[in-house]
């Protein structure tokens, strides 16, 4: 059928009893396909429990995961986990050959039928990620983010339909994050593969996510474009999720010249800015955090405290009184 969707996750639970109960309930979701999904949440809110569901390495309690209108079937019934068109990286890459080098650990999946289609595959896959240079290292030589850059290679070699991230760039560092991230961008434009990855980092998935899902206390509280779940998030805890903004109460709030009912007040740091003007200046730079390109100003009035971000380096020293104007803000 048309409207059949690519992969379903419809009503699903599994929940792990205990102290205090961790899992998924009642949770639906359709996975769009040829783009990148991000689960995003925080640590215990199920996002790594879904994304098993998803491929098969769990059975759901209730509900069902249908893969193009088959069911995904769990280990109970399918003797290797796993949906046979999805494969999955974790952030551990714990199935490499520490022994073998790089080539080897990404042509051993393929057949020796066609030895030419071998040598092509596994030279196609270390070009698409910029490894071709590393071939020959043995992966015991490899830092935690070349070796995750591997086990992403070795994922991609068959060629599946789906690949599934879990929290994939935790052992990569930051000067291989962006190039890595923007490889597989380019993986997903160019040859049509689905992603889905879970994640707890906004930088990661504001950058390289089509599509959000917001995930709390396992269940799902609201999806949509990164950029519109950024500026209209209908949840304090996405937007507490995707970025380190300022909360205040209503009263705080005043004396930024909000008005409100509502008991908070979000605002994040680029929507303040310092203005010039002949009122009293109320509020006082108490700190400055470097940040690289900019600086964090940390702002206090009374007992309210909010931070901004400043480019022009050096220009409010601490304890100078400044003014200040917000040029948006969300209620919840």
């Amino acid at each position: 059928m048309a409207d059949q969707p690519f992969l379903q996750a419809k009503a699903v639970s599994k929940i792990f009893a205990g102290k205090y109960a961790a899992g998924v309930r009642n949770v639906s979701i359709d996975i769009k396909p040829g783009i990148i999904t991000a689960i995003i949440g925080e640590s215990g809110s199920g996002k790594s429990t879904l994304l098993r569901l998803l491929y098969g390495l769990l059975s759901p309690q209730e509900g069902r995961v249908r893969f193009k209108g088959e069911i995904v079937w769990g280990p109970e019934e399918k003797l290797i986990p796993g949906h046979d068109s999805m494969k999955m990286v974790t952030q551990h890459a714990d199935d490499l050959n520490l022994f073998a080098n790089v080539w080897d650990n990404i042509a051993t999946l393929l057949p020796n039928t066609n030895i030419k289609y071998k040598k092509e595959r596994t030279e196609e896959v270390l070009t698409q990620l910029n490894m071709l240079h590393m071939a020959d290292k043995k992966i015991a030589m490899l830092s935690g983010g070349e070796k995750q850059r591997v086990a992403i290679a070795r994922a991609l070699t068959l060629k599946p339909e789906v690949l599934l991230l879990d929290e994939p760039f935790n052992q990569v560092d930051t000067s291989f994050r962006e190039g890595l991230q923007n490889d597989i961008r380019k993986i997903v434009h160019d040859t049509g593969i689905t992603v889905i990855m879970v994640s707890h980092d906004p930088a990661e998935v504001l950058s390289m996510a089509d599509e959000l899902v917001v995930i709390r206390n396992g269940e799902i509280i609201e999806h949509g474009a990164p950029l519109d779940l950024y500026n209209h998030p209908q949840n304090f805890y996405t937007a507490k999720l995707l970025t380190n903004c300022n909360v205040l109460n209503n009263q705080q709030a005043k004396l930024l010249g909000i008005e409100t009912e509502k008991e908070k007040v979000v605002i994040y740091p680029e929507w303040i800015g310092i203005v010039q003007s002949f009122m009293p200046k109320k509020w006082t730079v108490s700190s400055i955090l470097f940040k690289g390109p900019f600086e964090e100003l940390i702002l206090t009035h009374d007992d309210a405290r909010i931070k901004m971000f400043n480019l022009e380096m050096g220009k409010y020293p601490v304890g100078k009184h400044v003014n200040v104007k917000v040029s948006k803000h969300l209620e919840f």
